[in-house]
């Protein structure tokens, strides 16, 4: 199956009309992105733009060989003014044609009105019409006539709900799944959960705009959840093109510092993934509502399906991991160890405490190296601050340093988070010094 990409934003495109947003400024060129519009092996089309025949011509695919067209939406909000012109075969929506379009006897396209649960065929392609996840919209799922399957998605601004998720699945996964993974990334999470989206699924970003991160941001978010964008007359075979899929991180270690926005950023690169486990490494605070207020917004943050496990033992739990785990955080994790050995006293310290604290370290890195499970672990970035005036407080930021540089040294990936915003220090693609099982 052929996908052609006529288009791959929003409604309103990207960047979006007189729009003076930092993300639409900086989106000229090649990044320019008209409303999402794919074609089908040459002849089916999903979704539209209002100069299909333009956007198709600037992918050197005409559209001479369209037969056919899925409307995701009401035909009212679609540009359809190119329509009549097209001599199109049939189109299907999930409403009536619109008013003043031509009736197929005054040179009009044959329309069929669909509903959820409808299946039928349209050329080579056989369609089923799922629930679109709003009021008046539908998802399409498409089978090409050597068995590829796809998947389309369209655009919604309502929170996803499991039971579309459940509905969309049928039990056997896409070849290729197109949706709005940057506004709703819980969408791709279920669709994992219910085996739809598997690791051999091309997960296609559509309906983008400036509401996404622009440029390399924009890459390096997709790809931690398994998607891709391409530019606006990309083409994709499904099947043989495994090439242009990114690399995920298999361990992501994400430093800032106060309020820099490193939490936020680690829940977001795991928002795509079914079942991850939080793991909370600073406990309960006896008497501290400050501290109490924290947990809470931490907690209402993260999506449903998540499970929570308040650990010290680090190297256990990620030797024992079965799913994904958010390690949060590393500051944390190393004050309890210091403080069970005793490492904050200069007569412990010196008697055993640096060599006790040291060893946990080294176990955590050990386990970190033969880490079978996506992980990403938080950390302060301390380094840069005033120096501590206490002995013990030096001695915190120097093992943190430490700490820091060793979980570092077996992640795939390394990111600093300043005001919100990322910074790479360690990408992909690098070649593993480890193998992975």
């Amino acid at each position: 199956m052929e996908l052609t990409f006529l288009g791959t934003a929003g409604p309103r495109g990207w960047p979006q009309p007189f729009c003076t947003c930092a993300s639409c400024l900086g989106c000229t060129g090649s990044a320019v992105r008209e409303p999402s519009c794919v074609l089908v092996d040459g002849t089916l089309l999903i979704d539209c733009g209002p100069e299909p025949a333009h956007a198709a011509a600037r992918a050197a695919r005409p559209l001479t060989g369209v037969r056919h067209l899925l409307l995701t939406g009401p035909a009212e909000a679609a540009p359809l003014g190119w329509l009549p012109a097209a001599g199109l075969d049939a189109v299907a929506a999930p409403s009536g044609p619109p008013a003043g379009l031509p009736a197929p006897t005054a040179g009009g396209p044959p329309w069929q009105t669909v509903a959820p649960g409808d299946e039928f065929e349209l050329g080579a392609h056989r369609i089923r019409v799922l629930p679109g996840g709003s009021p008046g919209r539908v998802a399409y799922a498409v089978t090409g006539a050597e068995g590829a399957r796809l998947l389309y998605i369209p655009s919604s601004l309502l929170a996803p709900e499991a039971d579309t998720a459940r509905a969309w699945a049928d039990g056997r996964p896409y070849d290729a799944v197109l949706l709005d993974v940057v506004a709703w990334p819980e969408r791709l999470a279920a669709l994992r959960r219910e085996g739809a989206v598997t690791e051999s699924t091309d997960v296609l970003a559509v309906h983008l705009s400036h509401e996404a991160p622009p440029g390399e941001e924009l890459t390096r978010r997709l790809a931690a959840w398994g998607a891709r964008a391409v530019a606006d007359g990309g083409v994709v075979h499904l099947g043989s093109d495994p090439g242009g899929r990114p690399a995920r991180p298999h361990r992501t270690l994400i430093l800032g510092g106060a309020r820099s926005g490193k939490s936020a950023e680690a829940e977001r690169r795991l928002a795509a993934v079914p079942d991850v486990v939080y793991v909370a490494t600073g406990g309960t605070r006896e008497g501290d509502p400050e501290w109490a207020e924290r947990i809470e917004t931490h907690r209402e943050r993260r999506p449903a399906g998540w499970s929570t496990a308040e650990s010290t033992d680090l190297a256990g739990l990620i030797a024992g991991a079965a799913a994904p785990l958010l390690i949060d955080c590393l500051s944390l994790w190393l004050t309890a160890v210091m403080d069970e050995c005793g490492a904050w006293d200069d007569a412990t310290w010196a008697a055993g405490g640096r060599e006790a604290v040291r060893a946990r370290v080294d176990e955590l890195a050990a386990a970190l190296r033969s880490c079978r499970v996506p992980l990403v672990a938080v950390s302060n970035e301390v380094g840069s601050g005033v120096v501590p005036a206490t002995a013990s407080g030096r001695r915190y930021r120097d093992e943190l340093g430490r700490l820091n540089a060793a979980v570092a040294e077996e992640s795939d990936e390394v990111l600093l988070v300043v005001a919100g915003q990322v910074l790479t220090l360690r990408g992909l693609p690098r070649k593993p010094r480890h193998a992975r099982a």
